[in-house]
C-alpha cells in the first residue's frame, strides 16, 4: 500500500528528479549549474538584507501616525465637543 502526504517531496521523488536532472544536464554540467544556483541564491539574499525596504516602511508609518494626529486636531467636531446624536433638527 502506499501512502501519501500531501506537500511534501519523498525519497522517491527525489532520486527521479536527480535521474531526470542527470540525463538532462549530463554529469559535467551539473556542478557548473549547481554552482550558478548557488551564486544566484547568495546574490538574492545579499540583495534583501541590504535593502532599506524596513527602515522605509518605519519611515512611512511614522509619516502617517503624524498625518493622522495633525488630522484629529483638525477635526472641528472634536474641538468643540460636538456630539451628532443622529435627530434631525427640521420637521
Amino acid at each position: 500500500m502506499i501512502e501519501y502526504t500531501s506537500g511534501w517531496i519523498g525519497g522517491p521523488e527525489v532520486i527521479l528528479i536527480v535521474i531526470v536532472v542527470l540525463l538532462l544536464f549530463g554529469g559535467r554540467k551539473l556542478p557548473e549549474l549547481a554552482r550558478g544556483l548557488g551564486k544566484g541564491i547568495r546574490d538574492f539574499k545579499k540583495a534583501t538584507e541590504e535593502s532599506d525596504m524596513k527602515e522605509d516602511i518605519q519611515d512611512i508609518a511614522s509619516e502617517f501616525n503624524k498625518v493622522k494626529k495633525d488630522v484629529e486636531d483638525l477635526n472641528p467636531k472634536k474641538a468643540l465637543n460636538f456630539k451628532d446624536t443622529g435627530k434631525s433638527t427640521k420637521k
